[in-house]
């Protein structure tokens, strides 16, 4: 595994929903001192049921956020990564099991915790047949996707494809405990 400091000052974390990508990336931000921009508050409007911005005004905010000199990045948005890729310094792909994933909608979903990483502010979580559906069927393999995307992009990266390989890069980082 990389050192953390390998992957330099601009890191993207990617993965599937409900990986842990949020938790991560806070506990990066945590350790590292850098703001966390999480790209599903970037795209949806805040004090809403996670209602879509429009397209243009979230392209815009996302190629905004990706100026700064130093940040956590959480999220996909496919469409935005070449821009996003560019600026970055290092990569990080967590992936997991779709059921394990789904468990965890589940429970954040129940929960509804205002202070869960990546909420949407204003918020009211509530298990959705979409978000059951694109976590079980349209994305249940998307971590080879983006596995080969930031391959393309030859930044420094590090791949976790276990909940016990992610436990393990908390540990080797010495990063703030997962709640």
């Amino acid at each position: 595994m990389l050192p953390l400091h390998s992957l330099g000052e601009r890191i993207v974390v990617l993965g599937p929903s409900n990986a842990g990508k949020s938790t991560l990336a806070v506990a990066l931000s945590k350790k590292l001192g850098f703001p966390t921009v999480h790209l599903d508050q970037l795209h949806h409007l805040p004090y809403t049921d996670w209602q879509q911005r429009p397209e243009a005004e979230f392209a815009a905010l996302h190629d905004a956020a990706i100026l700064g000199e130093q940040w956590i990045m959480e999220g996909n948005y496919t469409r935005l990564m070449p821009q996003r890729l560019a600026r970055a310094t290092g990569a990080i792909l967590i992936t997991s099991n779709h059921w394990l994933r789904f468990t965890r909608y589940i429970k954040r979903t129940l929960l509804n915790s205002a202070n869960r990483a990546g909420h949407l502010e204003g918020a009211r979580d509530s298990i959705k047949w979409e978000m059951v559906q694109w976590i079980l069927v349209k994305t249940r393999d998307s971590g080879t996707k983006y596995a080969k995307i930031l391959q393309a992009s030859e930044l420094p990266m590090v791949e976790c494809h276990t909940a016990k390989a992610l436990n393990s890069l908390y540990r080797a980082w010495d990063l703030p405990a997962r709640r």
